[in-house]
């Protein structure tokens, strides 16, 4: 590994300016992708800009009845943050779906949406619950949902010198559940052959009134499903309701060959996935009318 700086500024402030000043420096969070990435080779920056420090980007918050999650805040923090597992009980699961518990105890989700892999946990489940990256940078702070940020394996729709601060979750509505599921071939620590996340909102009378469905490891990005959720709104999620979903699910997918599943075997299994979910983010929802 080659010599560089490191810096671990107080401020968001100074890590922009420092970001400024060394183009090639990369942020650490965590550093669970980083580190790996700089050992083998495939980056060399000159400064690494540690945002563990600045205040408030290792907590979680509640804000406008929802949550604010900051970037340097560990995966295994949100399942010690009893509101938020009652409130968006997906999000928490997916993010502890993330490596092994060391893993966890530094990974960041703010990390694994940045890494921007096609199938990490963590960013279906944010993308089916409405999340939004508040992005520092030159320019100041902006609001970018959590869709937008991955654009392709390893890239990112963040600007030059700017860097997520910040991952904000809605609150939850009443009759609200959500739930995240992967498929992968060992029970646990493997990468996801195909995941899916569901939210949902069902009213007293047992009628969908709202539906996100995501799905992630079936193409270059994490993916909403518009349609999807289209298909469930306003039915109970019958049969009939899940097959139009299953079938918006596999017109999306977009997957390729690899030695963990074929991409017609993934593309079968995202509509399976996706049933799954629904009907357990559909049992919680249920729990909170």
């Amino acid at each position: 590994m080659p010599e560089l700086a490191y810096h671990a500024p107080s401020t968001v402030d100074q890590a922009i300016a420092l970001l400024a000043a060394e183009p090639r420096a990369r942020i650490l969070a965590g550093g669970t992708d980083l580190i790996v990435q700089m050992n083998a080779g495939r980056t060399a920056p000159s400064a690494i800009v540690d945002i563990k420090r600045i205040a408030g980007l290792s907590a979680i918050r509640q804000h406008d009845g929802g949550f604010v999650i900051g970037a340097a805040t560990p995966c295994s923090a949100l399942k010690a943050d009893a509101a938020l597992c009652a409130a968006w009980p997906g999000v928490v699961e997916a993010a502890n779906l993330i490596g092994s518990v060391q893993i966890r105890n530094r990974a960041t989700i703010a990390g694994n949406i940045c890494n921007a892999s096609p199938g990490a946990d963590s960013v279906p489940a944010l993308i089916a619950a409405g999340a939004t990256c508040i992005v520092a940078g030159p320019g100041g702070e902006r609001s970018v949902r959590a869709e937008d940020v991955p654009q392709g394996p390893g890239r990112t729709g963040l600007g030059e010198g700017e860097f997520v601060v910040e991952i904000r979750l809605p609150a939850r509505p009443a009759g609200g559940g959500d739930a995240y599921l992967r498929l992968i071939p060992r029970t646990e620590m493997d990468i996801a052959v195909v995941g899916a996340a569901a939210a949902l909102v069902i009213d007293p009378g047992g009628v969908c009134t709202a539906a996100r469905i995501a799905i992630g490891a079936v193409a270059p990005t994490a993916l909403l499903v518009e349609e999807a959720g289209a298909a469930l709104v306003g039915s109970r999620c019958d049969d009939a309701a899940l097959a139009r979903m299953g079938d918006a699910v596999r017109a999306a997918c977009r997957p390729i060959d690899d030695k963990r599943g074929t991409a017609e075997y993934r593309t079968a299994m995202a509509a399976v996935m996706a049933r799954r979910a629904v009907a357990i983010a559909r049992q919680r929802a249920g729990e909170m009318l």
